[in-house]
């Protein structure tokens, strides 16, 4: 039997420990998957300091969830198409409700005050909300803002019907080829399948709690 030497022994309980230092960092690496019944939430929008959910919609027959942010440059080129979504779909029964996810410790330009500066000047028409604990985020499984998540009304039940980008392409909606969530709303309202249910959402990370 090979001996483990001293060094050895303290070099493993110095690796554990720092996994589970890691771990403690990290939200949980699994999120609903399509299909997924989708439990709602509860956040501040930042435009309004009223709680907003998807119950605040009772009319809508599914939402468009963005999880996105101030700071992002990804973000900021997909805000104009975040923002066209919901001035074509939300009347349509689909509205946006976006949520920004990140630490504004780390990133001090997504705050609550600045997100709600930055909604107002936008006009935005649709929830900016803070995900303050970022369990709603976790819960979802947003790793990127921006990153879209569909979720249908389906028999007394909120349905994860896709996840993932906005379209194919980051640079501007003028050279995108294939437009994700808007393709997949399309199917919902013709009451047809998703044909693409999931994608590589591209964007900045998703700044998590350190602790």
């Amino acid at each position: 039997m090979k001996k483990i030497t001293k060094t050895q022994s303290v070099l493993g309980i110095v690796a554990v420990a720092v996994g589970f230092v890691l771990m403690s960092f990290a939200p949980s690496a699994a999120g609903y998957k399509i299909g997924d019944s989708v439990a709602d939430f509860s956040l501040k929008n930042t435009v309004d300091g009223k709680a907003v959910s998807m119950a605040s919609f009772p009319k809508a027959k599914g939402y468009i969830v963005m999880f996105t942010c101030n700071h992002c440059p990804f973000a900021k080129k997909y805000e104009q198409r975040i923002m066209d979504l919901d001035k074509k779909y939300a009347a349509l029964g689909y509205p946006v409700i976006a949520i920004s996810p990140n630490d504004p410790s780390i990133e001090p330009e997504d705050s609550y005050d600045e997100l709600g500066k930055h909604a107002k000047e936008k006009k935005y028409t649709f929830p900016y909300a803070f995900d303050e604990t970022q369990q709603v985020a976790a819960a979802f499984g947003a790793t990127k803002t921006p990153h879209a998540f569909i979720v249908n009304k389906e028999n007394g039940k909120l349905v994860l019907k896709y996840m993932g980008a906005i379209d194919d392409n980051t640079d501007s909606a003028e050279k995108a080829t294939k437009h994700y969530v808007a393709d997949a709303v399309d199917a919902l309202i013709g009451g047809k399948a998703v044909a693409v249910t999931e994608t590589k959402s591209v964007g900045c990370g998703v700044k998590w709690k350190k602790s």
